[in-house]
């Protein structure tokens, strides 16, 4: 039996990259899958292909949300969530910064986990609880000056899901985040700008390595947890410092 047998899994970003990778995994772990993406043409290529099904849409607008969670009640779910949309931003200068992109940024990397953990906490609560992984970044572990709009929003998952989680356990909900770094995506190649990754001695990961750590995050004890992935080494299950190690690190009276 899967880990996810009879159960429904919504995933955003589902039409490519790590969100592509995650219908398959998920799937495979037996859930019916409510598959988001904000190009139609891949929200269904991607429910077609696992006998799920298709909501087109922003992740940041309430009404999609609201076809998410009938599609998911149709099946009797949502039991699982991986909120995992994203763009890269914006790596030029700041004062060159669009608005128009700046909010794009904003509302698919922040405003598409916010939103969707708005919608899916009740439902979820109603069946007894349920399990949230978002995707945040490396750059929401350790700053990442090529960019730091991507690091801004990425910085406010991680933080969110540390927030929410203690708030969720009486809900029976668990909230994770996996943390990537460089992944073999669209979003990758776009970020580079049409170079190679291999030409500029970039490793990159695999997007079904994402997936399976953020099924595992799903289907296992904990929350609140941020897994940092990256090339060649385990995952790392990173811990922020807490208010005790903030006032430990204040300096010391002399004695």
């Amino acid at each position: 039996m899967g880990e996810l047998d009879g159960k429904v899994a919504v995933i955003t970003g589902a039409g490519s990259g790590i969100g592509r990778a995650a219908v398959d995994v998920f799937a495979a772990a037996g859930a019916t899958v409510v598959a988001v993406d904000l190009d139609p043409v891949g929200a269904e290529a991607a429910a077609a292909a696992v006998g799920g099904v298709a909501v087109a849409g922003s992740v940041a607008d309430p009404a999609t949300w609201d076809a998410v969670l009938e599609a998911a009640a149709a099946h009797g779910g949502p039991h699982v969530a991986y909120l995992n949309a994203g763009v890269y931003g914006w790596q030029d200068a700041i004062e060159e910064l669009p608005l128009d992109l700046y909010q794009r940024t904003v509302d698919t990397n922040v405003s598409g986990v916010v939103l969707g953990v708005r919608a899916l906490v009740p439902a979820m609560r109603a069946l007894g609880g349920g399990a949230i992984v978002a995707t945040a970044s490396v750059a929401g572990i350790v700053a990442f000056s090529p960019n730091p709009l991507y690091t801004m929003t990425k910085y406010a998952v991680t933080g969110f899901v540390q927030a929410m989680a203690p708030r969720l356990t009486v809900d029976g909900i668990t909230i994770d985040a996996v943390c990537p770094s460089v992944v073999d995506t669209p979003m990758t190649t776009e970020a580079l700008k049409g170079g190679s990754a291999a030409d500029l001695g970039i490793p990159m990961i695999s997007p079904t390595r994402i997936a399976e750590t953020a099924l595992r995050l799903a289907t296992t004890d904990g929350t609140g947890r941020c897994v940092a992935i990256i090339d060649g080494v385990a995952d790392i299950e990173w811990r922020f410092p807490d208010f005790v190690d903030l006032l430990k690190a204040a300096p010391q009276p002399d004695a």
